[in-house]
Protein backbone atom coordinates (compact mmCIF):
# COMPACT_ATOMS: atom_id res chain seq x y z
CA UNK A 1 0.00 0.00 0.00
CA UNK A 2 1.67 3.13 -1.40
CA UNK A 3 1.99 6.18 1.20
CA UNK A 4 1.01 7.96 -2.07
CA UNK A 5 -2.12 6.49 -2.21
CA UNK A 6 -5.79 7.20 -1.32
CA UNK A 7 -6.23 3.32 -0.11
CA UNK A 8 -3.01 4.34 2.46
CA UNK A 9 -4.98 7.76 3.41
CA UNK A 10 -8.14 5.87 3.56
CA UNK A 11 -7.00 3.67 5.90
CA UNK A 12 -5.03 6.51 7.63
CA UNK A 13 -8.56 8.15 8.69
CA UNK A 14 -9.97 4.58 9.94
CA UNK A 15 -6.95 3.92 12.11
CA UNK A 16 -6.81 7.68 13.64
CA UNK A 17 -10.98 7.75 14.53
CA UNK A 18 -10.61 4.08 15.99
CA UNK A 19 -7.15 5.18 17.93
CA UNK A 20 -8.95 8.03 19.80
CA UNK A 21 -12.76 6.60 20.21
CA UNK A 22 -10.91 3.68 22.30
CA UNK A 23 -10.24 3.21 25.62
CA UNK A 24 -6.86 4.24 25.96
CA UNK A 25 -5.63 0.73 27.47
CA UNK A 26 -6.55 -0.69 24.46
CA UNK A 27 -5.38 1.66 21.76
CA UNK A 28 -1.44 -0.34 21.39
CA UNK A 29 -3.64 -3.59 20.87
CA UNK A 30 -5.65 -2.06 18.44
CA UNK A 31 -2.53 -0.47 16.43
CA UNK A 32 -1.26 -4.09 16.59
CA UNK A 33 -4.12 -5.20 14.65
CA UNK A 34 -4.19 -2.34 12.26
CA UNK A 35 -0.27 -2.59 11.84
CA UNK A 36 -0.86 -6.57 10.76
CA UNK A 37 -3.99 -5.70 8.28
CA UNK A 38 -1.50 -3.20 6.97
CA UNK A 39 1.25 -5.88 6.33
CA UNK A 40 -1.61 -8.36 5.25
CA UNK A 41 -3.24 -5.99 2.29
CA UNK A 42 0.47 -5.53 1.15
CA UNK A 43 0.83 -9.62 0.51
CA UNK A 44 -0.90 -12.14 3.41
CA UNK A 45 2.43 -14.28 2.51
CA UNK A 46 4.91 -11.65 4.40
CA UNK A 47 2.92 -12.20 7.64
CA UNK A 48 4.51 -15.66 7.92
CA UNK A 49 8.17 -13.84 7.97
CA UNK A 50 7.25 -11.16 10.05
CA UNK A 51 5.41 -13.50 12.74
CA UNK A 52 8.45 -15.95 12.51
CA UNK A 53 10.64 -13.10 13.44
CA UNK A 54 8.77 -11.71 15.88
CA UNK A 55 8.22 -15.28 17.95
CA UNK A 56 11.70 -16.15 17.83
CA UNK A 57 12.85 -13.08 19.04
CA UNK A 58 10.41 -12.68 21.97
CA UNK A 59 11.21 -16.13 23.04
CA UNK A 60 15.00 -15.95 22.34
CA UNK A 61 15.32 -12.68 24.89
CA UNK A 62 12.67 -13.88 27.48
CA UNK A 63 15.00 -16.85 27.47
CA UNK A 64 17.72 -15.06 28.04
CA UNK A 65 16.63 -12.69 30.50
CA UNK A 66 14.85 -15.49 32.45
CA UNK A 67 18.53 -17.43 32.50
CA UNK A 68 19.95 -14.22 33.61
CA UNK A 69 17.46 -13.42 36.53
CA UNK A 70 17.73 -17.06 37.49
CA UNK A 71 21.50 -17.29 37.89
CA UNK A 72 21.47 -13.68 39.36
CA UNK A 73 19.43 -15.16 42.28
CA UNK A 74 20.97 -18.29 42.59
CA UNK A 75 24.34 -16.43 42.56
CA UNK A 76 23.50 -14.04 45.47
CA UNK A 77 22.13 -16.63 47.36
CA UNK A 78 25.54 -19.39 46.79
CA UNK A 79 28.61 -16.96 46.35
CA UNK A 80 29.89 -16.62 49.63
CA UNK A 81 29.62 -20.98 49.75
CA UNK A 82 32.03 -20.46 46.43
CA UNK A 83 35.63 -19.87 46.32
CA UNK A 84 36.76 -17.53 43.51
CA UNK A 85 37.13 -20.25 41.06
CA UNK A 86 34.02 -22.05 41.36
CA UNK A 87 32.01 -18.52 41.35
CA UNK A 88 34.17 -18.01 37.89
CA UNK A 89 32.73 -20.95 36.16
CA UNK A 90 29.57 -20.73 37.14
CA UNK A 91 29.27 -17.33 35.57
CA UNK A 92 31.18 -18.73 32.86
CA UNK A 93 28.79 -22.12 32.37
CA UNK A 94 25.89 -19.38 32.80
CA UNK A 95 26.54 -16.79 30.52
CA UNK A 96 27.56 -20.02 27.52
CA UNK A 97 23.97 -20.77 27.31
CA UNK A 98 22.76 -17.57 27.01
CA UNK A 99 25.36 -16.82 24.28
CA UNK A 100 23.91 -20.02 22.48
CA UNK A 101 20.55 -18.91 22.27
CA UNK A 102 21.03 -15.17 21.46
CA UNK A 103 23.67 -16.48 18.54
CA UNK A 104 20.76 -19.42 17.70
CA UNK A 105 18.10 -16.83 17.21
CA UNK A 106 20.57 -14.31 15.59
CA UNK A 107 21.87 -16.53 12.95
CA UNK A 108 18.44 -17.65 12.27
CA UNK A 109 16.44 -14.36 12.10
CA UNK A 110 19.86 -13.10 9.22
CA UNK A 111 19.88 -16.38 7.74
CA UNK A 112 16.04 -15.99 7.14
CA UNK A 113 17.07 -12.45 5.62
CA UNK A 114 20.20 -13.50 3.65
CA UNK A 115 18.33 -16.32 1.89
CA UNK A 116 15.16 -14.21 0.59
CA UNK A 117 17.68 -11.93 -0.61
CA UNK A 118 21.09 -12.82 -1.24
CA UNK A 119 19.94 -16.18 -2.60
CA UNK A 120 20.08 -15.80 -6.41
CA UNK A 121 22.25 -12.94 -6.07
CA UNK A 122 24.97 -16.01 -4.57
CA UNK A 123 23.69 -18.35 -8.05
CA UNK A 124 24.41 -15.53 -10.05
CA UNK A 125 28.14 -15.34 -9.01
CA UNK A 126 28.28 -18.50 -8.76
CA UNK A 127 27.01 -18.75 -12.45
CA UNK A 128 29.89 -16.37 -13.41
CA UNK A 129 32.31 -17.99 -11.94
CA UNK A 130 31.18 -21.38 -13.74
CA UNK A 131 31.09 -19.50 -16.93
CA UNK A 132 34.68 -18.31 -16.63
CA UNK A 133 36.04 -21.53 -16.10
CA UNK A 134 33.91 -22.75 -19.16
CA UNK A 135 31.11 -25.09 -17.26
CA UNK A 136 28.08 -25.59 -19.18
CA UNK A 137 26.08 -26.35 -16.85
CA UNK A 138 24.47 -23.49 -14.51
CA UNK A 139 22.54 -23.22 -11.52
CA UNK A 140 18.74 -22.44 -11.72
CA UNK A 141 16.82 -19.65 -10.02
CA UNK A 142 14.46 -19.73 -7.05
CA UNK A 143 11.56 -17.79 -7.14
CA UNK A 144 11.81 -16.44 -3.77
CA UNK A 145 8.85 -14.01 -1.65
CA UNK A 146 11.11 -11.04 -0.71
CA UNK A 147 8.50 -9.92 2.22
CA UNK A 148 8.26 -6.14 2.19
CA UNK A 149 10.68 -3.95 4.42
CA UNK A 150 12.20 -7.46 6.02
CA UNK A 151 15.77 -5.64 6.66
CA UNK A 152 13.99 -2.88 8.75
CA UNK A 153 12.30 -5.09 10.92
CA UNK A 154 15.19 -7.34 10.99
CA UNK A 155 17.45 -5.09 12.13
CA UNK A 156 14.96 -3.67 14.78
CA UNK A 157 14.30 -7.05 15.95
CA UNK A 158 17.86 -8.09 16.37
CA UNK A 159 18.67 -4.89 17.62
CA UNK A 160 16.29 -5.90 20.70
CA UNK A 161 17.93 -9.03 20.71
CA UNK A 162 21.55 -7.76 21.27
CA UNK A 163 20.23 -4.97 23.85
CA UNK A 164 18.65 -7.55 26.17
CA UNK A 165 21.76 -10.20 25.38
CA UNK A 166 24.44 -7.24 26.83
CA UNK A 167 21.57 -6.08 29.58
CA UNK A 168 20.69 -2.88 28.49
CA UNK A 169 16.80 -3.42 28.17
CA UNK A 170 14.72 -5.71 30.01
CA UNK A 171 12.81 -8.52 27.91
CA UNK A 172 9.37 -7.67 26.81
CA UNK A 173 6.90 -9.99 29.13
CA UNK A 174 3.82 -9.57 26.49
CA UNK A 175 4.31 -10.89 23.08
CA UNK A 176 1.96 -9.12 21.67
CA UNK A 177 3.22 -5.51 22.85
CA UNK A 178 6.47 -7.23 21.16
CA UNK A 179 4.63 -7.90 18.12
CA UNK A 180 3.69 -4.35 17.74
CA UNK A 181 7.35 -3.11 18.29
CA UNK A 182 8.24 -4.78 15.52
CA UNK A 183 5.31 -4.18 13.39
CA UNK A 184 4.25 -0.67 14.11
CA UNK A 185 3.14 0.04 10.25
CA UNK A 186 4.18 3.42 10.03
CA UNK A 187 7.84 2.54 9.92
CA UNK A 188 7.57 -0.81 7.96
CA UNK A 189 7.67 0.42 4.46
CA UNK A 190 11.22 2.70 5.07
CA UNK A 191 12.49 2.66 8.76
CA UNK A 192 13.63 4.12 11.25
CA UNK A 193 15.04 1.39 12.84
CA UNK A 194 13.98 2.22 15.96
CA UNK A 195 15.76 0.89 19.35
CA UNK A 196 12.99 -0.76 21.84
CA UNK A 197 14.28 1.33 24.71
CA UNK A 198 13.50 4.63 22.57
CA UNK A 199 9.98 3.64 20.66
CA UNK A 200 8.38 1.93 23.75
CA UNK A 201 8.53 4.86 25.78
CA UNK A 202 5.09 5.89 23.97
CA UNK A 203 4.07 3.11 21.78
CA UNK A 204 2.21 1.46 24.61
CA UNK A 205 0.88 4.32 26.67
CA UNK A 206 -2.66 5.58 26.59
CA UNK A 207 -2.62 9.11 24.63
CA UNK A 208 -5.55 11.25 24.91
CA UNK A 209 -6.76 13.33 21.88
CA UNK A 210 -4.42 16.79 22.03
CA UNK A 211 -4.98 18.90 19.10
CA UNK A 212 -1.50 20.65 19.50
CA UNK A 213 0.02 17.03 19.24
CA UNK A 214 -2.35 16.27 16.33
CA UNK A 215 -1.77 19.39 14.16
CA UNK A 216 2.30 18.92 14.50
CA UNK A 217 1.96 15.46 13.71
CA UNK A 218 -0.46 16.75 10.39
CA UNK A 219 2.20 18.94 9.54
CA UNK A 220 4.61 16.95 9.33
CA UNK A 221 2.80 14.38 6.86
CA UNK A 222 1.81 17.20 4.55
CA UNK A 223 5.54 18.26 4.18
CA UNK A 224 5.93 14.71 3.52
CA UNK A 225 4.11 14.98 1.32
CA UNK A 226 5.19 18.07 -0.06
CA UNK A 227 8.64 16.77 -0.47
CA UNK A 228 7.65 13.54 -2.50
CA UNK A 229 4.66 14.44 -4.72
CA UNK A 230 5.56 17.58 -5.72
CA UNK A 231 9.88 17.41 -6.01
CA UNK A 232 10.78 13.44 -6.18
CA UNK A 233 7.88 12.37 -7.99
CA UNK A 234 8.31 15.46 -10.81
CA UNK A 235 12.19 15.15 -11.10
CA UNK A 236 12.19 11.32 -11.23
CA UNK A 237 11.17 11.40 -14.85
CA UNK A 238 14.51 13.40 -15.78
CA UNK A 239 16.23 11.18 -13.86
CA UNK A 240 14.80 7.93 -15.80
CA UNK A 241 15.33 9.27 -18.82
CA UNK A 242 18.77 9.79 -18.63
CA UNK A 243 19.64 6.72 -16.89
CA UNK A 244 17.65 4.83 -18.80
CA UNK A 245 19.55 5.96 -22.58
CA UNK A 246 23.13 6.76 -21.32
CA UNK A 247 24.76 6.39 -25.28
CA UNK A 248 22.75 9.67 -25.69
CA UNK A 249 22.48 10.98 -22.16
CA UNK A 250 26.03 11.21 -21.18
CA UNK A 251 28.95 13.95 -20.46
CA UNK A 252 26.92 16.99 -18.70
CA UNK A 253 23.31 15.43 -18.90
CA UNK A 254 25.05 12.11 -16.54
CA UNK A 255 26.16 14.96 -13.75
CA UNK A 256 22.84 16.75 -14.55
CA UNK A 257 20.97 12.84 -13.85
CA UNK A 258 23.84 12.76 -10.53
CA UNK A 259 22.28 16.12 -9.11
CA UNK A 260 18.89 15.41 -9.63
CA UNK A 261 19.24 11.91 -8.59
CA UNK A 262 20.58 13.44 -5.65
CA UNK A 263 17.36 16.07 -4.71
CA UNK A 264 14.85 13.03 -5.85
CA UNK A 265 16.33 10.60 -3.21
CA UNK A 266 16.54 13.38 -0.17
CA UNK A 267 13.15 14.83 -1.18
CA UNK A 268 11.78 10.75 -1.52
CA UNK A 269 13.19 9.34 1.61
CA UNK A 270 13.36 12.32 4.00
CA UNK A 271 9.30 12.95 2.84
CA UNK A 272 8.66 9.19 3.69
CA UNK A 273 10.19 9.83 6.93
CA UNK A 274 7.70 12.56 7.39
CA UNK A 275 4.99 11.47 7.02
CA UNK A 276 6.13 8.28 9.58
CA UNK A 277 6.89 10.34 12.28
CA UNK A 278 4.15 12.61 11.27
CA UNK A 279 1.61 9.99 11.53
CA UNK A 280 2.89 8.63 14.50
CA UNK A 281 3.16 11.84 16.31
CA UNK A 282 -1.04 12.38 15.54
CA UNK A 283 -1.15 9.18 17.47
CA UNK A 284 1.36 10.40 20.44
CA UNK A 285 3.74 7.75 19.48
CA UNK A 286 7.34 9.76 19.45
CA UNK A 287 9.93 7.98 16.33
CA UNK A 288 13.27 8.77 16.39
CA UNK A 289 14.20 11.27 14.02
CA UNK A 290 16.64 10.23 11.08
CA UNK A 291 17.76 12.83 9.29
CA UNK A 292 19.58 16.21 10.54
CA UNK A 293 19.93 18.68 7.27
CA UNK A 294 22.44 15.94 5.42
CA UNK A 295 23.34 17.88 2.68
CA UNK A 296 24.48 20.86 4.77
CA UNK A 297 27.62 18.62 5.51
CA UNK A 298 31.37 19.40 5.22
CA UNK A 299 32.18 15.88 5.36
CA UNK A 300 31.41 12.48 4.50
CA UNK A 301 31.95 11.36 8.52
CA UNK A 302 29.41 14.33 8.70
CA UNK A 303 27.24 13.35 6.09
CA UNK A 304 26.83 9.63 7.63
CA UNK A 305 26.01 11.11 11.03
CA UNK A 306 23.12 13.29 9.34
CA UNK A 307 21.65 10.66 6.92
CA UNK A 308 19.40 7.76 7.64
CA UNK A 309 21.15 8.21 11.29
CA UNK A 310 19.33 5.12 12.53
CA UNK A 311 20.98 2.77 10.10
CA UNK A 312 24.08 4.12 10.66
CA UNK A 313 24.27 3.81 14.36
CA UNK A 314 23.03 0.66 14.15
CA UNK A 315 25.92 -0.75 12.20
CA UNK A 316 28.52 1.10 13.98
CA UNK A 317 26.90 -0.02 17.74
CA UNK A 318 26.04 -3.76 16.38
CA UNK A 319 29.30 -4.28 14.21
CA UNK A 320 31.69 -2.10 14.06
CA UNK A 321 32.14 -1.96 18.03
CA UNK A 322 31.81 -5.23 18.71
CA UNK A 323 34.43 -5.91 15.83
CA UNK A 324 36.75 -3.72 16.69
CA UNK A 325 36.60 -4.91 20.42
CA UNK A 326 37.25 -8.15 19.57
CA UNK A 327 39.41 -10.28 20.52
CA UNK A 328 40.66 -11.22 17.21
CA UNK A 329 41.21 -7.54 16.39
CA UNK A 330 43.30 -6.97 19.82
CA UNK A 331 45.81 -9.58 18.89
CA UNK A 332 45.70 -8.28 15.27
CA UNK A 333 46.22 -5.13 16.55
CA UNK A 334 49.23 -6.24 18.39
CA UNK A 335 50.84 -7.84 15.72
CA UNK A 336 50.26 -5.10 13.22
CA UNK A 337 52.11 -2.49 15.70
CA UNK A 338 54.76 -5.29 15.87
CA UNK A 339 55.18 -5.21 12.72
CA UNK A 340 54.68 -2.19 10.90
CA UNK A 341 55.13 0.64 13.39
CA UNK A 342 52.71 2.01 16.38
CA UNK A 343 51.42 4.40 14.05
CA UNK A 344 50.30 2.48 11.23
CA UNK A 345 49.76 -0.77 13.13
CA UNK A 346 47.25 0.83 15.30
CA UNK A 347 44.66 1.66 12.05
CA UNK A 348 44.77 -2.21 10.65
CA UNK A 349 42.13 -3.23 12.95
CA UNK A 350 40.60 0.08 12.70
CA UNK A 351 40.10 0.19 9.09
CA UNK A 352 39.41 -3.60 8.94
CA UNK A 353 36.52 -3.21 10.74
CA UNK A 354 35.32 -0.15 8.54
CA UNK A 355 35.50 -2.24 5.93
CA UNK A 356 33.35 -5.05 7.04
CA UNK A 357 30.89 -1.81 8.10
CA UNK A 358 30.67 -0.27 4.38
CA UNK A 359 30.57 -3.97 2.98
CA UNK A 360 27.72 -5.11 4.95
CA UNK A 361 25.91 -1.35 4.51
CA UNK A 362 26.24 -2.15 0.83
CA UNK A 363 25.02 -5.25 0.61
CA UNK A 364 21.74 -4.67 2.73
CA UNK A 365 20.70 -1.49 0.56
CA UNK A 366 20.47 -4.40 -2.14
CA UNK A 367 21.64 -7.51 -3.23
CA UNK A 368 24.03 -6.21 -6.33
CA UNK A 369 27.22 -5.56 -6.84
CA UNK A 370 26.55 -1.98 -7.05
CA UNK A 371 25.41 -1.47 -4.07
CA UNK A 372 28.34 -3.15 -2.69
CA UNK A 373 30.70 -0.74 -4.49
CA UNK A 374 28.77 2.09 -3.45
CA UNK A 375 29.49 1.27 0.08
CA UNK A 376 33.57 0.43 -0.25
CA UNK A 377 33.33 3.67 -1.96
CA UNK A 378 32.24 5.31 0.91
CA UNK A 379 34.93 3.63 2.99
CA UNK A 380 37.63 4.83 0.84
CA UNK A 381 36.47 8.58 0.09
CA UNK A 382 36.58 8.26 4.73
CA UNK A 383 39.83 6.25 5.22
CA UNK A 384 41.38 8.71 2.68
CA UNK A 385 39.95 11.86 4.31
CA UNK A 386 41.28 9.99 7.83
CA UNK A 387 44.72 9.73 5.95
CA UNK A 388 45.04 13.42 4.88
CA UNK A 389 44.37 15.01 8.09
CA UNK A 390 47.93 15.99 8.74
CA UNK A 391 47.50 17.48 5.56
CA UNK A 392 44.75 19.49 6.31
CA UNK A 393 46.43 20.92 9.13
CA UNK A 394 49.19 21.60 7.47
CA UNK A 395 47.26 23.69 4.11
CA UNK A 396 45.46 25.78 7.60
CA UNK A 397 48.43 26.48 9.14
CA UNK A 398 48.71 28.34 5.66
CA UNK A 399 46.36 29.43 4.57
CA UNK A 400 43.74 31.21 6.92
CA UNK A 401 40.42 29.96 5.20
CA UNK A 402 39.17 27.38 8.30
CA UNK A 403 35.69 29.27 9.64
CA UNK A 404 34.87 31.62 6.85
CA UNK A 405 31.36 31.66 4.92
CA UNK A 406 33.85 30.58 1.46
CA UNK A 407 35.62 27.57 2.87
CA UNK A 408 32.54 26.34 4.86
CA UNK A 409 30.53 26.56 1.49
CA UNK A 410 33.21 24.98 0.02
CA UNK A 411 33.02 22.27 2.35
CA UNK A 412 29.25 21.62 1.77
CA UNK A 413 29.27 21.59 -2.22
CA UNK A 414 32.39 19.33 -2.26
CA UNK A 415 30.62 16.64 -0.04
CA UNK A 416 26.94 17.14 -1.88
CA UNK A 417 29.27 16.12 -5.20
CA UNK A 418 30.80 13.22 -3.98
CA UNK A 419 28.05 11.99 -2.23
CA UNK A 420 26.01 12.34 -5.81
CA UNK A 421 29.02 10.54 -7.64
CA UNK A 422 28.71 7.65 -5.61
CA UNK A 423 25.39 7.60 -5.72
CA UNK A 424 25.98 6.71 -9.70
CA UNK A 425 26.15 3.16 -8.36
CA UNK A 426 22.89 3.13 -7.30
CA UNK A 427 21.44 5.06 -10.71
CA UNK A 428 22.87 2.70 -13.02
CA UNK A 429 23.05 -0.42 -10.97
CA UNK A 430 25.60 -1.28 -13.08
CA UNK A 431 29.67 -1.07 -11.72
CA UNK A 432 31.08 -0.73 -15.38
CA UNK A 433 28.39 1.15 -16.60
CA UNK A 434 28.53 4.15 -13.75
CA UNK A 435 32.56 4.61 -14.21
CA UNK A 436 31.99 5.09 -17.88
CA UNK A 437 29.14 7.76 -17.35
CA UNK A 438 31.29 9.19 -14.35
CA UNK A 439 34.19 8.85 -16.61
CA UNK A 440 31.92 10.96 -19.30
CA UNK A 441 31.45 13.60 -17.41
CA UNK A 442 35.10 14.14 -18.08
CA UNK A 443 35.20 13.29 -21.43
CA UNK A 444 32.29 13.91 -23.39
CA UNK A 445 30.90 17.05 -21.79
CA UNK A 446 29.84 20.08 -24.39
CA UNK A 447 28.54 23.01 -24.43
CA UNK A 448 25.84 22.06 -26.96
CA UNK A 449 24.31 20.10 -24.18
CA UNK A 450 23.52 23.06 -22.03
CA UNK A 451 20.49 23.86 -24.08
CA UNK A 452 16.26 24.07 -23.02
CA UNK A 453 15.34 21.51 -25.45
CA UNK A 454 17.50 19.03 -24.33
CA UNK A 455 16.65 19.35 -20.35
CA UNK A 456 12.76 19.25 -22.16
CA UNK A 457 13.26 16.38 -24.04
CA UNK A 458 13.95 14.44 -21.06
CA UNK A 459 10.11 14.36 -20.19
CA UNK A 460 9.39 17.53 -18.09
CA UNK A 461 8.23 21.15 -19.38
CA UNK A 462 9.58 24.12 -18.41
CA UNK A 463 7.08 24.60 -15.99
CA UNK A 464 8.10 21.46 -14.05
CA UNK A 465 11.84 22.67 -13.71
CA UNK A 466 10.51 26.35 -12.85
CA UNK A 467 7.92 24.08 -10.19
CA UNK A 468 11.45 21.78 -8.95
CA UNK A 469 13.54 24.71 -8.41
CA UNK A 470 11.29 26.98 -6.46
CA UNK A 471 10.41 23.75 -4.14
CA UNK A 472 14.05 23.12 -3.85
CA UNK A 473 14.42 26.95 -2.53
CA UNK A 474 11.80 26.31 0.15
CA UNK A 475 13.73 23.44 1.77
CA UNK A 476 17.28 25.22 1.32
CA UNK A 477 15.07 27.85 3.27
CA UNK A 478 13.50 25.35 5.94
CA UNK A 479 16.70 23.83 6.83
CA UNK A 480 18.03 27.19 6.98
CA UNK A 481 15.20 27.96 9.87
CA UNK A 482 15.28 24.34 11.99
CA UNK A 483 19.42 25.37 12.55
CA UNK A 484 18.33 27.61 15.32
CA UNK A 485 15.08 25.27 16.37
CA UNK A 486 11.63 23.53 15.36
CA UNK A 487 10.03 25.53 12.04
CA UNK A 488 6.98 24.03 13.17
CA UNK A 489 7.05 25.13 16.70
CA UNK A 490 8.32 29.05 15.49
CA UNK A 491 4.94 28.84 12.79
CA UNK A 492 3.15 27.94 15.88
CA UNK A 493 4.22 31.02 17.70
CA UNK A 494 2.98 33.66 14.83
CA UNK A 495 -1.13 35.01 14.40
CA UNK A 496 -3.68 32.54 13.34
CA UNK A 497 -4.29 34.25 9.91
CA UNK A 498 -0.36 34.10 8.92
CA UNK A 499 -0.68 30.35 10.41
CA UNK A 500 -3.24 29.03 8.10
CA UNK A 501 -1.97 31.04 5.38
CA UNK A 502 1.90 29.00 5.25
CA UNK A 503 0.20 25.23 5.82
CA UNK A 504 -3.02 26.08 3.77
CA UNK A 505 -0.86 27.55 0.71
CA UNK A 506 1.28 24.31 1.14
CA UNK A 507 -1.38 21.73 0.91
CA UNK A 508 -2.96 23.92 -1.99
CA UNK A 509 0.97 23.85 -3.04
CA UNK A 510 1.19 20.16 -2.90
CA UNK A 511 -2.73 19.08 -3.96
CA UNK A 512 -1.94 21.47 -7.25
CA UNK A 513 1.56 21.13 -8.04
CA UNK A 514 1.90 17.20 -7.37
CA UNK A 515 3.42 15.09 -9.58
CA UNK A 516 0.03 13.11 -11.14
CA UNK A 517 -1.94 12.82 -14.16
CA UNK A 518 -0.58 11.89 -17.58
CA UNK A 519 2.91 11.05 -17.82
CA UNK A 520 3.24 10.55 -14.01
CA UNK A 521 2.53 7.50 -11.72
CA UNK A 522 2.69 7.64 -8.05
CA UNK A 523 6.39 5.57 -7.30
CA UNK A 524 6.93 3.73 -4.34
CA UNK A 525 9.54 4.82 -2.26
CA UNK A 526 13.25 4.19 -3.47
CA UNK A 527 13.81 2.86 0.34
CA UNK A 528 11.09 0.49 0.02
CA UNK A 529 13.05 -2.23 -1.58
CA UNK A 530 15.16 -2.61 1.10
Amino acid sequence: MLFTSYEFLGFLLVVFIMYYLLPGRAQWSFLLLASYAFYFMADPRYLIFIAITTASTFLAARAISDKKASFDAWFKEHKKEMEKDERKAAKAKAHSLEKKIFLCCLLFNLGILAVTKYTNFTISNINSVLGAFGKEGTLSFVNLIIPMGISFYTFQSMGYLIDVYNGKVEAQRNPFKFALFVSFFPQLVQGPISRYSDLSQTLFEEHRFNWQTVSFGLERILWGYFKKVVIADRILTSVQTIIADPDTYNGWYAFAGAMFYALELYADFTGGIDITIGVAETMGIKVTENFIRPYFSKNIKEYWNRWHITMGTWFTDYIFYPISASQFMMKLSKKSRARLGNNLGKRVPVYLSSFIVWFTTGIWHGASWNFIVWGLGNFVVIMISQELEPFYRWFHSKVNVAGTFGWRLFQVIRTVLIMSSLRMFDCYRDVPLTFKMFGSIFTKASLSQLNVQSFINMGLTVADYTVVFIAMLILVIVSLIQRSGSVRGKIATLAAPVRFVIWYGLLIGTIVFGAYGIGYSASQFIYNQF
